[in-house]
């Protein structure tokens, strides 16, 4: 299959510089973004919670897929370039390969989530679980309609 990256090379080219911002927090582009080159901060709520620098990442495809509104702002570290898809919900609903990436990524991330939370559960033994309740009954939401209206009326 091919990469992520040469599925959507001929998309606009979005250039960045240093301390800009490419997405923000509470606003909403209706944009996916594949990094090409450079290096990026996610930040969420004032926190650094990640950097992004391989080539192909994907970045906003939550905002896109739950019709929300962005959960962090990510701004560039180095002079960066990303691939815009806008109309992003039309441009995959006519890629089929861009999409299973697009899905392949995002439960890439869930299982990684998951497993970080099962170590963090594990770690903290009999401890209060009622944080650790929440969150793990929140990654099994089966009717998406149901919890919070979190969800984009594409589906």
């Amino acid at each position: 299959m091919a990469s992520l990256l040469a599925l959507t090379h001929g998309q606009p080219l979005k250039l960045l510089a240093p301390g800009e911002v490419l997405t923000t927090a509470g606003e909403q582009s209706g944009e996916l973004y594949i990094l090409e080159s450079g290096k990026l901060s996610v930040i969420r709520e004032g926190v650094e919670i990640a950097t992004i620098k391989e080539p192909g990442a994907l970045i906003g495809e939550m905002s896109v897929l739950l019709g929300i509104e962005h959960s962090a702002t990510v701004k560039a570290v180095t002079p960066s370039g990303v691939r815009v898809i806008a109309d992003a919900i039309p441009f995959l609903e006519r890629s089929p390969l861009v999409a299973l990436h697009v899905a392949t990524l995002a439960c890439a991330r869930l299982n990684a989530t998951s497993a970080l939370l099962a170590e963090l559960k594990r770690q903290a033994g009999t401890k209060d679980q009622g944080l650790f309740a929440r969150i793990f009954a929140a990654m099994v939401i089966t009717d998406p309609k149901k919890d919070g209206e979190l969800w984009a009326d594409h589906e």
